[in-house]
């Protein structure tokens, strides 16, 4: 059996087991878990290694691209101002980005952002990855955009944009960007190894993702809201190789972090806005997570999704606890954050999984630290 490094409660044995199977099996190359409880670390291990060659392990402080796990760093940036009265989710977006208003978008509020039911879950125009780094044109791209359905109705996957426009929004309002208010605001005070533009210095213990295979499915219709989303720009997953990619702030893909600062930072949500003595926000601005934003069939993403404000929330898809929510990265990471039982879970590693939903790797650890936590 695959050595797993780090600490875990005896009652949690099964994650630790989990993570071993999927390193022994050879579905994860390296591999982080952590579950904290009342802001604690329960579980904090690792295993495999940072290359497909397995010729350099994964070390306590190897981090990696988490992909759209930012977006619930992003969303949690949002919650804060909106607790401190700053920013107003049900508000226009022009009240605070004049320029959004354009193509009969005066009318979008800030939660259809964080909701994905804004109608912009892609760009008109034809972007590159390498545009992805330029804030000032994406973002200028979107505020010109009409919506490709009318906004409010129904959700489809803001995959990449979600990040820009609340990203945008927040800089709007502070003067600093997304990345920036990250780290000051949040990263900082708990003391959390998460980047959303990752410094020069820190490449050297990056574990790079490992893409998939991408095909693209019999029959995918190249006209519909979805290929427009996941195809402009068409990527392969190996962006994060790039530099430029890393110095970015994409703030719905390009985080850096592991399982200890992803459950680190979320442990906020499940401890009511405070984890460690330090409170972000109050437990009532924590609740905004649960007003539900849209409900069935997303647009990009297909049947059973139910969002909330920047969050997924329990469904017949996702049958987590109903005072829980979860976001996924592409490739298979996942953070699950339970209120009622102060408890998050999460799961970041290196090899991509091909399909964006099905990956039993995470799925394995959820369960393992269910049965954990009511033991």
């Amino acid at each position: 059996m695959t050595e797993i490094s780090g600490v875990c409660e005896e009652r949690f044995a099964g994650v630790s087991d989990a993570l071993a199977a999927n390193l022994d099996s050879g579905l994860d190359v390296g591999a982080s878990v952590s579950v904290f409880v009342d802001g604690v670390a329960a579980v904090d291990i690792w295993g495999g290694h940072l290359d497909e060659e397995r010729t350099v392990p994964w070390e306590r402080d190897t981090i990696t691209n988490v992909w759209s796990i930012t977006k619930t760093m992003t969303a949690l940036c949002a919650l804060i101002l909106a607790d401190r009265g700053e920013l107003e989710f049900s508000a226009p977006v022009a009240r605070y980005w004049p320029e959004f208003a354009a193509g009969g978008k005066s009318s979008v509020e800030v939660r259809h952002l964080l909701g994905h039911t804004a109608g912009l879950s892609g760009w008109t125009e034809p972007v590159t990855a390498e545009d992805m780094a330029d804030w000032d044109k994406v973002t200028s791209l979107l505020a010109a955009q009409e919506p490709w359905w009318e906004p409010g109705t129904q959700s489809g996957y803001h995959a990449l944009t979600q990040g820009f426009l609340v990203g945008e929004v927040v800089r709007r309002i502070t003067g600093v960007s997304l990345g920036s208010f990250f780290a000051s605001e949040v990263a900082g005070p708990l003391g959390a190894d998460f980047h959303i533009g990752l410094p020069a210095e820190e490449d050297a213990r990056v574990a790079p993702v490992i893409p998939p295979a991408m095909e693209i499915p019999e029959g995918f219709d190249m006209t519909s809201i979805a290929a427009r989303t996941l195809m402009n720009p068409a990527m392969t997953g190996a962006e994060p190789w790039a530099p430029g990619w890393r110095r970015a702030e994409i703030p719905a893909a390009n985080g850096q972090g592991n399982a200890r600062s992803v459950a680190l930072v979320q442990s906020v949500v499940a401890g009511g806005g405070e984890v460690g003595g330090v409170r972000l926000l109050s437990s009532k601005g924590c609740e905004a997570i649960f007003e539900e934003q849209a409900n069935g069939t997303d647009l990009v993403l297909g049947p059973g999704f139910r969002l909330g404000t920047g969050y997924g929330l329990r469904s017949e898809l996702i049958p987590i606890g109903p005072h829980a929510c979860f976001w996924g990265g592409w490739g298979g990471s996942i953070v699950v954050i339970d209120l009622d039982a102060r408890l998050v879970v999460s799961y970041v590693m290196n090899r991509m999984a091909a399909a964006l939903l099905g990956d039993t790797r995470g799925a394995d650890i959820l369960f393992a630290a269910a049965v954990g936590a009511s033991a």
